[in-house]
């Protein structure tokens, strides 16, 4: 039967259910407003999501995998270098100190990452700034003398003083990621690294479909204007270097990242 339908239909009907069928997964849709996707998208299991994260993440702690990202295991790292690159230019810019406050890093996830290369360092400190019920599992499951979480910026602050900021894969899932980009500024950290952050020729909101094989989840998601986003840093800071991102590009977008250095003057 399936057969015989494709038979009838012509070519370019059939093109556009293939791309429809491809389309199941990924980025859809352009919205006047964050209700508006939100709406779309419906709600996700977040106590999944965290489940499945902690549960890869659990593994490579106790050295029964090697790396995780987005909860999927994989049997080698792969290193964000330009990430890495960011980071250690940082820290040689300070003696061999690396204060790190990753906003949005899940489960800490980029620390198990790059670990190899920070435990060479003299003096480390990874904060994870998250959500309160990633905040619970990771102080109960991953917090140590190093690695710590907090559901407040300000009660980081409170106890230590990161002098390089992290974004990996955030600032998109926000609401209003320029809001939040000007109450992190006011820190003054020295060093900003962002990546796995999606950019494209104009501005859009869209709703992003996460494949099952990862976790069911759907979300509102925005595509960054490179020279927007980059002016809402450029009056305090400078670009050192910009790179690719681990993601690749789609046909939508291309995922983007830069090392930022705080004005001297």
């Amino acid at each position: 039967m399936r057969r015989f339908l494709k038979e009838l239909l012509p070519p370019l009907v059939l093109r556009y259910l293939r791309r429809l069928k491809h389309r199941r997964y990924g980025w859809i849709g352009n919205y006047a407003s964050w209700e508006d996707a939100k709406r779309d998208a419906g709600s996700y299991d977040n106590e999944k999501i965290i489940e499945k994260v902690y549960g890869a993440l659990k593994q490579v702690k106790e050295g029964k995998a090697v790396y995780e990202r987005d909860g999927v295991l994989f049997d080698k790292i792969e290193y964000s270098w330009p990430l890495l690159s960011g980071l250690m230019y940082a820290s040689s810019r300070t003696q061999g100190r690396l204060h790190v406050l990753d906003f949005g890093g899940s489960l800490g996830s980029t620390y198990f990452q790059n670990k190899k290369f920070l435990d060479g360092l003299k003096d480390v400190s990874w904060n994870v700034v998250e959500q309160k019920h990633f905040v619970k599992t990771g102080k109960k499951e991953f917090q140590d003398e190093r690695l710590k979480f907090y559901d407040d910026i300000k009660r980081c602050f409170a106890i230590h003083h990161p002098t390089i900021l992290v974004l990996s894969s955030v600032l998109q899932y926000l609401e209003k990621p320029y809001v939040l980009l000007e109450e992190l500024l006011k820190f003054d950290f020295e060093f900003i690294v962002i990546d796995r952050t999606p950019f494209a020729c104009q501005e859009r909101l869209t709703v992003q479909k996460v494949p099952p094989s990862i976790y069911e989840a759907s979300y509102p998601c925005w595509f960054f204007e490179e020279k927007q986003f980059l002016s809402a840093f450029l009056h305090r800071y400078h670009v050192v270097e910009s790179f690719d991102g681990l993601d690749g590009k789609t046909e939508l977008c291309a995922f983007r990242g830069m090392i930022l250095e705080r004005n001297n003057d």
